[in-house]
């Protein structure tokens, strides 16, 4: 079994380790769900319970092997008598086309699998007439011997929370670095338009010095070069910037290690035209910088107040 070393690593050397396709298997009840949908969120294209001489078909129909960049994960049930060996011929299949592939194990305890059955209140899909959950289990263990022997890493979820599942496949799995990994979206708005309902972090930056009251800024907009120096370079904005991404610096990687898939953050002024537009401009820089993947927008501005009168912005 394959152990992942929690190190630094390089963007090219994660891309250089993901295989081209996983193969999700193990215990029923043990999180192959969960781990599909983190397999989702890292970008794989993912397909549910198929059958294993199907994966080299599918492989070739997505384009896995033509350079496209794109990975491949699947959940395969391995239980019933010969798929282990049928899942052998589809590796040595996978490697004569020159596509590499590793297989996830999960697992967990007798006592743990039992009470997500009972939980869930869901029964146990080998559980035949007369037996009970634990029977079942036992039973799943001997068949899944000798693929558990085979996997390339094995992941037991007794005492797992998903987020730290979701850390360790991704570790292993991803070819992006965590801060890569979560979509950070920065937009403006204008409170005089409503609150944004979508907003994780709301930053209020009315207080700062309003290019409005200047004739000439009045018409333009935080993206104009005159409005953009007038509140960047204010001390008073400085002063604000630099608590502001100290504050970004202390809970980001909170964010990122709970394995938070996106984050909105909404910066506001009156009118969502001067002030909001450049500090978010000046936030989505910064957080691009400590290379998270940013977009960002201006929600307000084409509401922009572009003539020379108008209410405060």
């Amino acid at each position: 079994m394959a152990e992942i070393e929690q190190s630094s690593i390089t963007t090219a050397e994660l891309a250089d380790r993901v295989p081209d396709i996983v193969i999700i298997t193990g215990m029923s009840g043990s999180g192959r769900t969960q781990a599909m949908h983190v397999f989702e969120d890292m970008g794989y294209f993912c397909i549910d319970n198929l059958p294993p001489r199907l994966v080299l078909q599918l492989a070739q129909l997505v384009g896995i092997n033509t350079g496209v960049g794109r990975h491949l994960a699947v959940t395969c049930d391995l239980r019933s008598q010969g798929l282990f060996d049928e899942l052998l011929d589809v590796i040595t299949s996978l490697e004569e086309h020159e596509m590499t592939c590793k297989i996830v194990f999960l697992e967990a305890s007798d006592e743990v699998l039992i009470r997500r059955y009972n939980e869930n209140r869901r029964r146990h899909p080998l559980v035949k007439p007369g037996e009970t959950t634990a029977d079942a289990i036992q039973r799943e263990r001997t068949q899944m011997a000798s693929v558990r022997a085979r996997a390339d890493m094995i992941i037991d979820t007794s005492r797992m929370r998903t987020s730290a599942l979701r850390a360790k496949l991704r570790l292993a799995f991803s070819e992006l670095t965590d801060q890569q990994l979560m979509d950070v979206q920065v937009f403006s708005f204008g409170y005089k338009h409503g609150l944004p309902v979508e907003a994780d972090l709301m930053i209020d930056v009315r207080f700062l010095p309003n290019p409005f009251y200047d004739p000439e800024m009045r018409p333009l907009t935080g993206l104009d070069q005159k409005v953009s120096t007038f509140v960047l370079e204010h001390p008073k904005t400085k002063e604000f910037l630099d608590a502001w991404f100290r504050l970004l610096d202390a809970v980001m990687p909170g964010y990122v290690a709970e394995g938070k898939p996106q984050l909105s953050i909404a910066i506001g002024c009156t009118g969502g035209q001067h002030r909001s537009v450049a500090i978010a401009e000046a936030t989505a820089r910064y957080l691009e910088r400590q290379h998270y993947h940013v977009s960002i927008s201006h929600r307000d501005l084409p509401r922009a107040n572009t003539t020379a009168t108008g209410e405060a912005h």
